[in-house]
């Protein structure tokens, strides 16, 4: 698979979906998400080159403004190594999502790692993630969705128990 070389050339990439109004500063959770990403690279001796922040893009979306400038980073060499906290951080749309890490990354010879689903592109272990990333953003926009409660539990009626709630497959 891809390898990338020791101290990688990495791109830390951060997003949330909304602003927790944190008084025009950076939000807390880009916050957080940075010094994870910051300490994961650092402890590895590897070169950050770059901090890409999408702060309050949705992940259903792939025209956000620094991701974008990260793609155009990739194309031009600077980063050969992308890290985020998570799968759902790079997006929530599992067929894009799914093409940027099977096949953007690797042809470009990149790196992808999201730390907390112990995603590794340089690894031969990634077969499950694609479906841990169809589940788990399947459930939160299940969860998170506008539907009516009338609707729902309607849905939840007609459904077996195990259908209606959301396997636990992360922390």
């Amino acid at each position: 698979m891809v390898i990338c070389g020791s101290p990688a050339n990495v791109g830390l990439y951060s997003r949330i979906s909304r602003d927790d109004n944190n008084g025009g500063t950076e939000s807390m959770s880009i916050a957080n998400q940075r010094q994870i990403l910051s300490d994961y690279a650092e402890q590895r001796g590897w070169n950050i080159v770059e901090c890409y922040v999408d702060d309050g893009w949705s992940g259903t979306n792939f025209d956000r403004p620094d991701f974008q400038r990260m793609l155009k980073d990739i194309e031009r060499g600077r980063i050969n190594c992308v890290i985020t906290k998570d799968l759902s951080r790079l997006g929530r749309n599992y067929s894009m999502t799914g093409y940027y890490i099977d096949e953007y990354f690797p042809v470009r010879m990149v790196r992808y790692i999201a730390i907390n689903d112990n995603v590794d592109t340089m690894g031969n272990e990634n077969d499950f993630a694609a479906f841990h990333n169809v589940i788990k953003n399947t459930c939160c926009l299940r969860r998170f969705s506008p539907t009516p409660p009338n609707t729902q539990q309607t849905a939840n009626k007609s459904l077996p128990p195990a259908a209606c709630s959301c396997p636990c497959l992360y922390p």
